[in-house]
């Protein structure tokens, strides 16, 4: 899988976020997005992931040389963002298993045997409205890398979490990202230290 950016630009009204990007993301690699705080790092991953629609040049996701359109993009990727809320009237099991019906997991992987790697056995059946922003986390980044899929982009994945937290977020990326495309939004170097490339959008300004 590659991420092909062509002459890129998000504009808001008359300010542009980011313009005249070029880039290409390959497979089996990590990229870190860097710059200053309200730089656009966000706005960017959201253009990658299809979320936020770019205002000039191109996004293509390429398989083997061939062009996925553009209404597939989703079912390549797997996200996780503070800005991104999970359904708080589903409890842990619920949501996992929902989130399973439409995005499998790696083979490896139940909705209770990720429950027991993020230790929340005893909030299995608790309301994800009732958990910790911490735990939230938790939930989300689980979702996001251990869904079947080639590419993962993390927009400050170690938002909340303790230092328990960032530890099961550094194993997650390590045991079981190697071979996928890995792309971080990130200012904090913890969170994107494993990245080979880095991508500061300050450079297209």
């Amino acid at each position: 899988m590659k991420i092909l950016l062509s002459d890129a630009g998000k504009r808001y009204n008359r300010e542009w976020i980011f313009r005249g990007l070029t880039y290409e993301f390959t497979d089996a690699d990590a990229y870190a997005i860097t710059g200053n705080n309200g730089s656009g790092k966000s706005t960017l991953l959201q253009v990658i992931a299809g979320a936020v629609q770019h205002s000039e040049g191109k996004v293509d996701f390429m398989n083997a040389d061939k062009n996925i359109a553009a209404e597939h993009h989703h079912q390549h990727i797997g996200i996780a963002a503070p800005y991104l809320e999970l359904p708080e009237e589903m409890t842990l099991i619920e949501f996992l298993e929902f989130h399973q019906s439409f995005k499998s997991f790696l083979s490896s992987f139940t909705p209770k045997s990720i429950i027991q790697l993020l230790g929340l056995e005893k909030a299995s059946n608790k309301q994800l409205r009732n958990f910790s922003s911490g735990m939230k986390q938790r939930v989300k980044l689980a979702q996001a890398i251990l869904s079947y899929v080639p590419v993962v982009l993390l927009d400050e994945p170690c938002t909340n979490l303790d230092a328990d937290g960032i530890s099961l977020y550094h194993r997650l990326i390590n045991d079981h990202c190697a071979n996928r495309l890995v792309i971080v939004s990130s200012n904090d170097e913890v969170e994107y230290k494993f990245c080979n490339h880095k991508l500061n959008i300050m450079d297209y300004k």
